[in-house]
């Protein structure tokens, strides 16, 4: 990889985390009648789809277990949501939505919608669709990212020799060195 394309890989990664840092920091400033726009997430999937398992609800909505449990607790106390054991298994716990619940999700329906138009107005139907194939490339990409890194930060520690590499780019390609590599911000 020559230095003009070392270059752009770090603007696009610099960039990349921005965005989904800026993202996260502006939808955590929103609530919607006390419920935040995951909570929302929530409930707008049991109204499309009917009462949820928590575990899928944590797989399809990309949140931890932990972050289910909190949001659902806060749904629950609400009054917005309630869970209940399946009858053939009562180790499996579902979440529904109560009337209270579809009331005021359907008074804040427009809001997913908006959001949805904020993010992406000004774009054209084909970097749309440009965009989504960019983003399941990234979405693929992302598949064992986590696994990967550990395995290097293992395999560093195990060999603490200096690094051999004899040029800068090839140092920053594999992390080493570089004011804008991933750890640098």
């Amino acid at each position: 990889m020559n230095e003009r394309d070392w270059e752009a890989l770090e603007k696009t990664d610099w960039l990349f985390r921005k965005m989904v840092r800026r993202f996260v920091k502006e939808r955590d400033r929103i609530t919607v009648e006390g419920i935040s726009l995951p909570g929302m997430l929530i409930l707008h999937k049991i109204i499309r789809e009917g009462e949820q398992r928590l575990g899928d609800l944590a797989d399809q909505l990309d949140f931890t277990s932990g972050a289910i449990t909190a949001l659902t607790d806060k749904l629950e106390k609400k009054g917005l949501t309630i869970r209940r054991r399946k009858e053939d298994d009562r180790r499996t716990v579902l979440l529904d939505i109560t009337a209270k619940g579809r009331e005021m999700y359907a008074r804040n329906s427009n809001i997913g919608a908006r959001c949805i138009t904020l993010l992406f107005e000004g774009f054209t139907t084909a970097e749309l669709e440009q965009q989504s194939q960019f983003y399941e490339r990234v979405i693929v990409n992302l598949e064992g990212f986590s696994n990967t890194l550990l395995e290097l930060a293992e395999s560093n520690m195990r060999d603490k020799r200096e690094p051999s590499v004899d040029n800068d780019l090839e140092q920053k390609r594999k992390g080493n060195s570089g004011k804008n590599n991933y750890l640098s911000y």
